[in-house]
């Protein structure tokens, strides 16, 4: 291969290796051509994208090393420079080091890994809670902390999206709404088969199972108010998986209370009688 070739690729392996933060450009919704993850907005993705850039430059480290291995094993070891092979069965110093290096790698990434793992669990002091249900093949959301209203949030087809200028594929009639600068705690649980509430700028990717509650945390800092961030189910959960988006609007406290006042008329639902009245057989 010509270096006029060659040089196109290692710009784009450099543009990989130290590009990852340039994802600024995709705020809340990922973009054309996008290199990287989508800008980290929680204090989840912020630390999420510290652990995935550690992990991208020991994948890096480890394959550079591998490959110059290779090729000097290709050229030390070639039978034109050894014509008498070797009968060297062990070598006690080698099988030291590629036993404990290995082990010292998986040590480095387990350790922020499980740091990062229980920062994500859970938050103790939450401001509000966020109940999410997935269903084929829409999402359903509840926020018992504000009326335990209830509404369900479907994608825009694609016509009226196109139409209108809105997202295609990822716009919805009704976005979940959450104020910023608030922990919210978000519990998700699924009506049939397994789903997979994933945020990516928010770094949520958890699934909604039937029967179990799985829970997570977020923040969204104040300088985001206004922004829309976009998301999808991660699962694959029949054949409308790929038209279940996610949409988050994130807003001031101020619009937040003014919005939670319209959403439980709009959203409130009917009241059941008190008692229920049962004919006698008699």
């Amino acid at each position: 291969m010509s270096i006029k070739k060659l040089f196109p690729i290692l710009l784009l392996g450099l543009a990989v290796i130290t590009g990852f933060d340039s994802a600024a450009l995709a705020v809340g919704q990922p973009e054309p051509w996008q290199l990287g993850l989508q800008d980290p907005v929680s204090p989840v993705a912020v630390e999420g994208q510290k652990f995935f850039n550690l992990l991208i430059w020991l994948m890096t480290i480890i394959t550079v090393i591998v490959l110059f291995l290779l090729l000097y094993v290709l050229f030390r070891f070639s039978a034109k420079r050894n014509p008498v092979p070797s009968k060297t069965t062990h070598h006690t110093l080698l099988e030291v080091v590629w036993t404990v290096v290995p082990v010292l790698i998986l040590l480095v990434i387990a350790i922020p890994s499980f740091r990062l793992l229980y920062f994500a669990d859970r938050v103790e002091d939450a401001d509000l809670t966020l109940k999410i249900i997935g269903k084929q093949w829409y999402w359903t959301y509840e926020y018992p902390d504000n009326g335990n209203f209830t509404f369900d949030s479907l994608m825009i087809d694609e016509e009226t999206a196109v139409a209108e200028g809105m997202n295609r594929l990822l716009d919805v009639d009704n976005p979940v709404v959450l104020p910023v600068d608030q922990n919210i705690r978000l519990v998700m649980t699924s009506d049939d088969v397994i789903h997979n509430w994933a945020m990516p700028s928010l770094f949520i990717k958890l699934d909604a199972v039937p029967g179990r509650l799985n829970e997570t945390w977020t923040r969204i800092p104040g300088e985001y108010a206004g922004t829309t961030f976009y998301g999808q189910c991660s699962e694959l959960c029949g054949v409308n998986h790929a038209y279940m988006p996610i949409a988050v609007k994130a807003v001031t406290m101020e619009e937040y209370e003014a919005w939670v006042a319209k959403a439980q008329e709009e959203f409130a639902s009917a009241d059941l009688p008190s008692a229920v009245s049962v004919a006698s057989a008699e």
